[in-house]
């Protein structure tokens, strides 16, 4: 069941703790998405007792689930990147080794206005590594694949002399305009509501500027970054859905002596005497409940929200003025399918769909039971669920989608109907449902970026507080999940300030 909000209010609560009135924490953690669960769990490997702070009424963040249709679904991200292979070993951690599961192997299509066609296989964000291959020639036409393999010819600066280089400027630049405006700009679109003129190359592709350079092109270095990836697919989820590593996090966070306290808003900071002191209200709406604001102190502060630049204007002076990019708005649009047309996964695993398709709003399709073979497993045969996800930044708000479900789903289901090939009548909808996200996605530019670095300064200054998640991180567990394991074995690293009587 979801709130208003689009978040998750039943299904995933855990009692909370009693504390102590009075009791001075070890660390409190704001915020108890994946960042602010994976910060728990560091701080209390190193034998700390954290406190997680959680507004809503159960923890996740934009790793949320819902039911539908009798179906336990995510109802945020469904995947994650497997670059590094940081949350492969932090599964291993929680047991989940074995829950670890790679998309099926049907590939992924795009919509564009004259038509569809394939992803790249090997690929990196829609930039092929080999613009001759078969499936990308036939997105680009030979046109577009012989542009692409000047890549190959063209100096290794070419696209790298910006200060900071656009993904969006490099591709134009070295591949030509057919694979930025067929590949890259709807895959940008779909995994981080942006476009690839506004996003820093390396914010989105860590390492890629460098790899250019050093390969002497971007498909070399596409092709050198996929190398050294782990074996298989590119990316990976959970047998169950990717919410699974949520419910393994804060239950490792409490068998380690943390509290996992939800419907818990944080509403102000202080800082007195080198102790925090929080400040929260009862009600996930944040109203306030019955009992009034508490005021809690922590030793050590982590705050795991966007909200952090507001929320620690007061103990970290410098943040004053500073604005991180707020991302776009995202609705997703869940339509569970008596549709047997669509066992032969006609557009594979999903369809991300380019600016200007006449007809169609939304930016990308999941085909999630043709995606993930054990949910087909669970829907049983001619039973599909489809996802399509709305919104991006730079999108006309004056257009807004509707909010009555039904219009809504009518709406998905011309959009499914569209991008998929296949005739879809609401006779065949057996149940839908919407999800809205905020700030879930900010887009990583260059701007962002600098703002970050200074954010990361000014909480620099304050002994024993921290920031974390994708804000900061940049988008994705793979990027979300090292950063908050690092910065909270640094802030558990950091002498604790002897506790002051209790009032």
């Amino acid at each position: 069941m979801l709130d208003g909000g689009g978040r998750l209010v039943a299904g995933a609560d855990r009692p909370d703790r009693p504390h102590q009135a009075g009791q001075v924490h070890d660390a409190v953690v704001v915020g108890g998405g994946v960042a602010g669960l994976v910060a728990a769990r560091e701080l209390a490997l190193a034998g700390l007792r954290p406190l997680v702070l959680e507004a809503w009424r159960a923890p996740g963040g934009v790793v949320g689930r819902h039911e539908v249709d009798g179906l336990l679904l995510d109802a945020g991200a469904e995947s994650f990147a497997t670059r590094g292979g940081v949350v492969a070993a932090l599964a291993d951690e929680l047991g989940l080794t074995d829950r670890v599961v790679t998309p099926e192997p049907h590939g992924a299509w795009v919509r564009l206005p004259h038509g569809a066609g394939p992803l790249p296989r090997t690929g990196l964000l829609g930039i092929p590594a080999d613009p001759w291959a078969p499936d990308v020639r036939r997105t680009l036409g030979t046109v577009g694949s012989l542009r692409a393999a000047l890549d190959r010819v063209l100096p290794a600066s070419v696209g790298l002399r910006a200060e900071v280089p656009t993904l969006g400027g490099l591709v134009r630049a070295r591949m030509g305009a057919r694979v930025l405006d067929r590949l890259v700009r709807p895959v940008v679109a779909g995994v981080h509501a942006a476009e690839p003129d506004d996003v820093a190359a390396d914010a989105v592709a860590p390492g890629l500027a460098a790899a250019v350079r050093r390969e002497g092109s971007l498909a070399g270095a596409v092709a050198a970054m996929r190398a050294l990836a782990p074996a298989g697919s590119a990316v990976a989820g959970f047998r169950g859905g990717l919410h699974v590593l949520v419910d393994a996090l804060a239950s490792d966070v409490e068998a380690r002596g943390g509290v996992v306290r939800t419907g818990t808003p944080v509403v102000a900071v202080e800082r007195t005497d080198g102790m925090f002191h929080v400040t929260v209200t009862g009600g996930a709406d944040g109203t306030g409940g019955a009992d009034g604001p508490e005021v809690l102190r922590a030793r050590r502060l982590v705050v795991a929200t966007p909200r952090a630049v507001d929320l620690l204007a007061g103990v970290a002076p410098d943040l004053a003025g500073l604005h991180t990019d707020p991302g776009a708005d995202i609705v997703l649009v869940t339509l569970v399918l008596d549709a047997p047309e669509l066992d032969s996964a006609p557009r594979g695993t999903g369809v991300l769909v380019a600016r200007g398709v006449q007809g169609v709003r939304a930016k990308a399709l999941t085909h999630a039971t043709a995606k993930w073979g054990w949910l087909a497993e669970a829907a049983g045969p001619g039973r599909h669920v489809v996802r399509l996800s709305y919104g991006r930044a730079g999108d006309d708000a004056g257009d807004p989608l509707p909010r009555d479900l039904g219009a809504l789903t009518d709406l998905a289901l011309r959009d499914a109907a569209a991008v998929l090939g296949v005739p879809l009548t609401s006779a065949q909808v057996r149940a839908a449902a919407r999800v809205p996200w905020s700030q879930g996605l900010p887009v990583p530019s260059a701007a962002h970026r600098r703002t970050v670095q200074q954010v990361r300064a000014a909480v620099a200054e304050v002994p024993g507080l921290a920031v974390v998640g994708a804000w900061v991180s940049g988008n994705g567990l793979a990027s979300v999940v090292p950063d908050a394991r690092a910065t909270a074995a640094a802030v558990a690293a950091v002498g604790a300030p002897a506790a002051p009587d209790a009032p």
